[in-house]
Order: C-alpha cells, then structure tokens, then sequence
C-alpha cells in the first residue's frame, strides 16, 4: 500500500513515520469491513516498508473508533458459522497484522475508543490519550463476549481484575483513569494531542530502527517465554545488532554528543 487517501481509511508516510487515520467521523469512525481490510492492508504495508520505523493509529474528527457500523452489518448472515467466519477470517485480521509487525505501533486515543474500538487500541504497543478520550468495552451492555481480544489483551495490561471489572461492567473510563490504571502511557490537552503525539513518534523514528525492533521483539518474545529462553534470545539480537551501522554510528554519536542519523543497517 502506497500513500492513499480511500473513502474511510486513510495511510500516508512522512518522515519515516506511518499514519493510519480512521476516516468516517460522522460515524465516529466505527468500522465496516472496508476499513478493517484497508486496516489490515496498512500495517502489512508499514511492516514491508523499509521508509517506515514508527505506526501511529487514530481517528479523524473527535473519537478514535466507537467499535464496529452496526447499520453497515445489518444485513451479514446471522449463523454461527457466518459469525465466526466474519471475525476469524476479516476482523481477526488486523490483530494478526498488528501482531506481526515488529516497528513500534501507538494508538493515539483522541476520544471515545468503545467495544471492538477500545480492542483495536489494545493491539498497539502504546496508547496515547487525549484529554477528550473515554474507553469502554461495552458489549456486556449488548449481551455480547468482546469480540476482538479484549479478553486477552486487556488483563495483560490492566492486570486480571481490574481487567473483568471493565470487561463485565462496561463502565466508561476516562483518560486520568485509564493513566492511572496503565491503559495509557500518557494523556495529553485536545489543543495539544496532535502534536505531542507527533513528537513522541518522531522521538522514536529517530532511534536506531534495528535496535528497536529487536527490542520489540525481545519483549513480546519475552512474555510467551522462561528467562533462560529470553536470554539466549536477546543474546542473539544482541551479536546482530552490535554487526550494524546504526550501532556504530550511535556509539559514535553518543561519544560526540549529537545526534544519529541511521540507515535501518
């Protein structure tokens, strides 16, 4: 996927930064199969593209995405097998593509993120609030099981109960709240998100791209695996890393007190 500007989904690169913006505010972004395809499409796209070192995901108008256009899936197939397929084979799809891609990935939270919208930002590495932000699971209130792994990821980073007070309650939280609690990693005014958020991934696109993957990948490895495991891992990230350009051209940059520039070699 090259820059593009579609109907509900737009993706554009600058400055090795990579910006998916959910686009149908009028629908306070909720999201139809399109935009869940383009979704999917997009980080595929930022993990192949080797311009890209930072994915920022967010919402045009004033929320981040109120789950998914229930009027657009009005008339799906209602079967069991239907409604697993359409999770399994489509909406899944976004949370394996988010899975996959090694290259930081944040969720700018600029409003409500609610039902299988709050889910979406728990597949980012980091969260980012703004002010205006509110956060809800939600389908308890419809007589429904969160549909996009809100089961999994939220206890991972809540921790479990607090994560089943959410889950079964659907309460709204606000973005103190979800500081305080680790849902987000910082909240910012609505006057100044756009651009803190900016500057927190520029900060990060401007690191050693190489190094920071294979910190990423180290970490998420790390949660599935022992210590012994993580060690010989990161023991080999480590011989890899220390073999590149950017690793050199860091020590070099640390040493002279400047800053790097870096290649992604």
């Amino acid at each position: 996927m090259s820059d593009s500007e579609s109907r509900e989904l737009d993706y554009h690169v600058a400055d090795h930064i990579a910006t998916i913006t959910l686009n149908r505010p009028d629908r306070k972004n909720a999201f139809t199969m399109e935009v869940v395809d383009a979704w999917a499409d997009a980080l595929r796209s930022a993990q192949a593209d080797p311009d890209v070192r930072v994915v920022v995901v967010t919402g045009a108008g004033d929320a981040f995405c109120s789950g998914v256009d229930l009027e657009a899936f009005a008339e799906r197939e209602r079967t069991p097998w239907a409604e697993k397929s359409l999770l399994t084979d489509r909406i899944h799809q976004v949370a394996f593509a988010a899975e996959a891609l090694t290259k930081p990935y944040l969720a700018a939270v600029n409003g409500v993120a609610v039902g299988a919208g709050m889910d979406m930002a728990l597949m980012a590495d980091i969260r980012i609030a703004a002010r205006s932000a509110r956060f809800s699971e939600g389908y308890i209130r419809v007589g429904l099981v969160p549909g996009d792994g809100g089961c999994w990821y939220l206890p991972r980073i809540v921790g479990t109960a607090t994560a089943l007070r959410l889950l079964w309650t659907g309460d709204f939280v606000d973005a103190d709240e979800a500081l305080g609690m680790g849902l987000v990693s910082a909240v910012h005014d609505d006057a100044d998100f756009a651009a803190s958020v900016r500057a927190f991934a520029a900060r990060l696109a401007a690191q050693p791209p190489v190094a920071v993957q294979l910190i990423k990948r180290a970490v998420r490895e790390g949660e599935r695996h022992d210590l012994r495991t993580a060690l010989d891992l990161i023991s080999s990230h480590q011989a890899v890393v220390t073999a590149t350009q950017d690793s050199q051209e860091a020590l070099a940059a640390f040493r002279e007190k400047r800053p790097g520039t870096y290649t992604g070699r």
